[in-house]
């Protein structure tokens, strides 16, 4: 078992028959009392952002897991197929792992796969920002940046995100994959 001091920022913990990741945590030492440590924990599986405090030096449960790349290959009725990079080995991954941003991954990005020591997954974590292709929108034309104005915009993948009047169909963009928003254009 491992205490508070071990605390890290990514640190994957076992904490209520849950697995969750350690996003931030702050040692206090308050002048009256004991010390302890405020944490933000990020569940796994839900995603969801918990705010927990230990009493220092509390034990916890540290999970050790293994972080992959694995290439995504195609979408079929059961899941994503995900190539490993290494072994060339091909896994079949159910949608639930990917949540809302497997709707911009295309054929041959790069995805993390976490891996507890029964090589079972724990989750799939899938790159932060993409750029993808405008595949149809409506013509922008000159001077439509005064405003801050929004057209739905189909991307190379499906997802339809919302963009300025400016970005035209053939346009590249950067997506942020965690809100599905758009960043910026892009050059290609």
């Amino acid at each position: 078992m491992s205490d508070t001091s071990d605390f890290r920022n990514g640190l994957i913990l076992r904490f209520k028959n849950d697995l969750y990741a350690i996003v931030e945590f702050q040692h206090v030492k308050p002048g009256k009392g004991g010390a302890f440590v405020r944490t933000s924990l990020k569940n796994l599986k839900t995603g969801r952002v918990l705010d927990n405090t230990f009493r220092s030096g509390e034990s916890v449960e540290i999970v050790r897991v293994e972080r992959r790349k694995y290439q995504y290959l195609y979408k079929e009725s059961s899941g994503l197929v995900l190539m490993d990079n290494e072994t060339y080995d091909q896994i079949t991954v159910a949608e639930s792992y990917f949540g809302d941003g497997q709707y911009f991954l295309k054929e041959s990005d790069i995805v993390d796969v976490l891996l507890d020591d029964n090589e079972q997954i724990i989750t799939v974590e899938i790159p932060i920002f993409v750029n993808l292709m405008v595949e149809e929108t409506e013509p922008g034309f000159k001077g439509d940046t005064a405003t801050n104005t929004l057209k739905p915009a189909k991307m190379e993948t499906g997802a339809t995100v919302n963009v300025p009047l400016f970005v035209d169909t053939g346009d590249f963009i950067k997506v942020d994959t965690r809100t599905g928003t758009y960043v910026e254009r892009v050059k290609n």
